[in-house]
């Protein structure tokens, strides 16, 4: 499996435990090892014309996710999962306001845009409690 992690954000990140972390959702997900997962890290500007093309919404998000092969967790077929897009500089604010490390903040959104590539949503209440307890629980899992 290939994890392509790419910075043009302008933000110091080390991505090896973003990396790690991936590799180990991945198999949480009994998805097959062979799967390949690009990721890249975009400044605000960036962010915010992804944004706005790909949902019709302004200014810069935390996380956008572009699936390919449309794989599931269990499939164990290989394939192309697709593209996840972090910008960090929101994931700085957002770790300010939840009074947690910018590591942590980045960890859970690689991990969101994961379960996004793999079709989890939190469109309503009960889908969103699935997804965030899937996403916490293997952050945490990860991180022992």
């Amino acid at each position: 499996m290939a994890i392509e992690i790419v910075n043009r954000s302008g933000v110091a990140f080390s991505d090896d435990d973003l990396e790690s972390l991936l590799h180990f959702g991945i198999a949480e997900l009994g998805l097959n090892s062979e799967c390949d997962l690009d990721v890249m890290l975009v400044d605000e500007e960036e962010m915010t014309q992804l944004h706005i093309k790909w949902m019709g919404e302004p200014g810069p998000t935390d996380v956008l996710t572009f699936p390919m092969d449309e794989l599931r967790p269990n499939s164990q077929e290989a394939g192309i999962l697709g593209d996840i897009v972090l910008c960090p500089r929101v994931a700085m604010r957002q770790a300010d306001q939840a009074g947690h490390s910018f590591n942590h903040e980045m960890s859970i959104l690689g991990v969101h845009g994961l379960l996004h590539i793999v079709g989890y949503d939190h469109a309503n209440k009960e889908d969103e409690k699935e997804m965030f307890d899937l996403q916490d629980g293997i952050v945490a899992r990860w991180s022992k």
